[in-house]
Parts: C-alpha cells; sequence; structure tokens
C-alpha cells in the first residue's frame, strides 16, 4: 500500500484529524471515495484477529479488576499463570483507543510466558473504554497527565501486592502507552524493567532519574516518532542506564499490532516479542 496513506492514517489516529476530512484526504490519494471505502478494511482494526491466546487457555487465568487511582477507579484486565509459586509481574499499556482486545491478547501473552500481567485500561475512570474507537479517542482528550501517570504508577503497586508476586515489575507499552512505559520508567525507581513500542520519549532531563532496564522497539518508517530517538539515546548513554535501542527497517509504527493489516509486520513483531521476553527473564526472574 502507498505509503503515503499509511502515514495519513498515522495522522488521523494520532492527530486531532476528524473523520470527516481523513476520509477525503483518503479518497484525494486513492482516486476516489469507492476505492478510499475499499481500502478501509485494510486500514482499521479488525479484532476478529484479536485473539492469539484464548481467554480458556488451560495454563491461565484471566479476570476483570479494579483497583484505587488518583481519585477515582481504575479498571483493568488480570491474566495470571495458573502454576504455583512467586512471579513477575508486568502492566501492559494499550495503544490511544483504550484496553481493547488487541492488548488485551498481549496480556494473555504475558501470562502464557509465566509472568502475572495486568492491563489497564486509561479510560477505567470514565466508565471504560468504549467500543467505538472514534468515542474512545474523543475521552483521551480528558485524561488528565498527571492523574493518568498515578494510576499506572498505582497500578505497578497494584501487582507488587498480589500474594503471587515476586516484588519485581516491569512495563510494556505500545504507542500511546510505550510514552507511559518511559515515564514510569523515569517515575517509579522500583521498576526493574520498561519496554516502550514505538513510544514518545521522555524529556532528556529526566533520563538520568530512570532505574529500570530500558529496551525500545521502533518501526523504521515511523519519522514521527523516530525523529526523538537521537536525543533519548545520548541522555540514556550520559546517564549510564542499561537499555536496547532495535530498529525494524521497512516496519511502520504499531508494527506489533496483528489487529492492523495494513501496519503489521510478522517478521519484526516475532523478533520484538522474542526481545521483549527476553528482558523480562532477565530482570523478573
Amino acid at each position: 500500500m502507498d505509503q503515503r496513506i499509511i502515514n495519513l492514517f498515522d495522522e488521523y489516529t494520532h492527530k486531532p484529524l476528524s473523520r470527516d476530512t481523513f476520509l477525503q484526504k483518503l479518497a484525494k490519494l486513492a482516486g476516489g471515495t469507492s476505492a478510499a471505502l475499499a481500502l478501509l478494511p485494510l486500514l482499521e482494526v479488525n479484532y476478529a484477529h484479536a485473539e492469539t491466546i484464548a481467554e480458556n487457555d488451560d495454563d491461565i487465568i484471566t479476570e476483570d479488576i479494579s483497583y484505587e487511582g488518583d481519585g477515582g477507579t481504575m479498571k483493568g484486565y488480570l491474566a495470571s499463570p495458573k502454576s504455583k509459586g512467586k512471579k513477575g509481574s508486568v502492566l501492559v499499556i494499550h495503544e490511544n483507543r483504550g484496553l481493547n482486545p488487541h492488548t488485551k491478547d498481549v496480556a494473555r501473552r504475558v501470562a502464557k510466558a509465566g509472568y502475572i500481567a495486568l492491563a489497564g485500561d486509561a479510560l477505567g475512570p470514565f466508565g471504560g473504554t468504549p467500543a467505538n474507537e472514534d468515542e474512545a479517542r474523543a475521552l483521551f482528550a480528558k485524561i488528565e497527565p498527571e492523574k493518568n501517570l498515578n494510576n499506572f504508577l498505582k497500578g505497578l503497586d497494584y501487582l507488587r501486592s498480589a500474594q503471587e508476586s515476586n516484588g519485581k515489575t516491569a512495563c510494556v507499552g505500545f504507542c500511546w502507552g510505550g510514552a507511559l512505559a518511559n515515564q514510569l520508567a523515569v517515575h517509579s525507581p522500583q521498576l526493574n524493567a520498561a519496554v516502550a513500542f514505538y513510544g514518545r520519549q521522555p524529556d532528556a532531563a529526566d533520563v538520568p532519574k530512570i532505574k529500570a532496564a530500558v529496551q525500545l522497539h521502533y518501526g523504521g518508517l515511523d519519522e514521527r516518532i523516530n525523529a526523538g530517538i537521537p536525543a533519548y539515546e545520548a541522555a540514556l548513554k550520559a546517564a549510564g542506564t542499561r537499555y536496547e535501542i532495535f530498529i525494524y527497517e521497512g516496519a511502520n509504527h504499531a508494527f506489533l499490532n496483528d489487529t492492523a493489516p495494513t501496519r503489521y509486520s510478522p517478521e519484526a513483531a516475532k523478533l520484538a516479542w522474542e526481545r521483549t521476553l527476553k528482558i523480562f527473564k532477565d530482570t523478573l526472574g
């Protein structure tokens, strides 16, 4: 698919671009309204492909949970291994459309690998993530950044206090959640590892606060996010932070999301997930 079309869809999903304006621009690039409408199913997510680990998988248990956030109730999806014994925990942070079937599946993947996984819902204080993605996007504009950060920090506390937890925690975030994973690394000195997929980088001045091991994944075609890599890497080096940066050539933003057909890259996703599980193994015990 024409990279300009993928870039336009990226703009639509990350900036205040109305659906009508997006469709008008898409029609110009596609050569007409009919062609644009034919492309939409290839661009938009399809949650029919979201389940790689079943809800009733023999090795895991899943449940919807809630916990006290900053001035309100947070909601989340908890996936845990059935095996006994103390385990490391991972906070899974969704993209900028909220806690959807894909993010829940990622949590199940983490649990299947042997860790307690909590996928928090940033829209929990508003009643939870709505099914309509445009409605979810409108709610994201109402999020208060400081409260939201505190809500996810409390999510890490929730994991550390779990009966089966060994006290070690990591986070993995995607897109909007990748940026938040970087912020959790800055603001949680107890965090053992932070994995950020195509997420906005923190301010260089904040990098010396990071105590966790950091692993960063970027799509080579993601010019918008990749512009922040040099300053972040320079700050990580200067601070002596343990970090890894991986850039997947030919891959787009959201390349791990297998429900986004035009941006998903199976090869890059497989390799990135293997690397993610390795840092969990190295840091969570």
